[in-house]
């Protein structure tokens, strides 16, 4: 989840849905967080009270409101293990509004590496659907030919909608 400056009034909500999915049964998640820096946060996010969550997250994150570096985020997941993490091709749920600092060429070649290791790749942007919005920053043009689904994720009805559609994905290859 991108906890930078431009998603800082989506990052609270987003994160809450990711500690709802680590604490659903049978489902395994390792959660990051990412603005210039990767954070694991999947401690962070463990237990049933999501407001305690959230603010352990808050106090771990060095980069909160800050810029953000997707593909350097992504290269870093990479570096830290991502076999470990990318272990049995899971469900990859990208959440960001696409505004990068970075070089689009580094967000492509890492966004396509990773695209390759899971099974599926969702990307969520909060401004998806909303009047006028078109994802034409150069980051999301060089990401978007290796995203399996991007979808909505301003609303709670946008999350309700992403759970029936994680349900209803056809089993691993």
């Amino acid at each position: 989840c991108d906890v930078s400056g431009s998603m800082e009034r989506h990052a609270r909500l987003l994160l809450r849905f990711a500690q709802a999915l680590s604490r659903a049964s049978g489902v395994r998640t390792e959660s990051f967080v990412f603005g210039t820096r990767l954070t694991r946060v999947t401690h962070e996010l463990r237990g049933r009270d999501p407001d305690l969550a959230i603010r352990r997250v808050s106090e771990t994150v060095t980069d909160w409101s800050g810029g953000t570096r997707i593909g350097e985020a992504l290269r870093r997941l990479e570096q830290r293990g991502a076999r470990r993490t990318l272990h049995g091709g899971p469900v990859v749920v990208l959440i960001s509004d696409g505004w990068d600092r970075g070089d689009p060429a580094v967000l492509g070649h890492q966004i396509r590496r990773l695209q390759r290791s899971c099974h599926r790749l969702i990307w969520l942007n909060p401004l998806v659907g909303t009047e006028d919005y078109a994802p034409l920053t150069r980051g999301l043009q060089a990401a978007l030919p290796f995203v399996d689904d991007f979808l909505p994720a301003r609303t709670l009805t946008n999350l309700a909608e992403l759970a029936l559609h994680l349900n209803a994905l056809p089993g691993r290859r």
